[in-house]
């Protein structure tokens, strides 16, 4: 018989919970869901917590290859929203708000050479390195394997801030206005043009399989 009631309440209640609160927050806006954060309901903010947690540490990497730092920066920036419920202003995109929060934590907390330069340069040359799943929505589902590989080193022949708009756009689902305010483009336009462009340039890259 096991006496830990440590385990025995890990494996009972906690997954429990975690369904019942998938299942009240689920149908909800995000809108409703920060309201419900902002106004201290302890749910709301661990539905937050669960359902973006590893998209925010997959985003933050590409910032920073020191993993531990990136773990701390996702704890930090937590612990500042739990601290700051009821001041919090209105949020329409949680992920977007998170991803935004979580690369300005990680920039703030970079070594001091490193934090004084722009984001840009802090781009390296493999930042945003692009994996294609076959079940992308980039490419076909019935497309061959060639085709898929093709794509996949194409997709990461684009510089740093293409990929991370693709990424964006088409991965996690931000609209040109989101991704503009992520970015730090002064005009939402300029998202749609970096984007327009990366896909006239894929469109270039993957041109020889077509001739076949």
């Amino acid at each position: 018989m096991n006496n830990n009631p440590k385990i025995s309440t890990e494996k009972a209640v906690i997954p429990l919970k975690h369904f019942e609160t998938i299942m009240i927050y689920e149908d909800k806006t995000d809108q409703e869901i920060w309201k419900s954060f902002n106004l201290g309901d302890e749910m709301a903010f661990n539905y937050i917590y669960r359902i973006y947690v590893r998209e925010l540490y997959r985003y933050g990497v590409q910032f920073s290859k020191d993993e531990e730092l990136v773990k701390d920066c996702i704890q930090n920036l937590f612990i500042y929203l739990r601290r700051k419920r009821g001041e919090l202003s209105e949020v329409v995109s949680i992920k977007a708000y998170l991803y935004k929060c979580i690369q300005s934590e990680i920039f703030k907390n970079r070594k001091t050479e490193a934090r004084n330069r722009s984001i840009e340069e802090n781009f390296g040359e493999h930042s945003f390195s692009v994996e294609v799943s076959p079940e992308t929505s980039l490419i076909d589902k019935e497309s061959a394997l060639s085709r898929h590989e093709l794509l996949s080193r194409s997709l990461n022949q684009l510089t740093a801030k293409q990929r991370q708009a693709i990424l964006l756009f088409y991965e996690d689902g931000l609209s040109y206005k989101e991704i503009s305010a992520l970015m730090d483009f002064s005009e939402v336009k300029t998202a749609r043009k970096l984007i327009y462009r990366a896909l006239a340039s894929l469109k270039e890259l993957i041109k020889p399989t077509t001739k076949h």
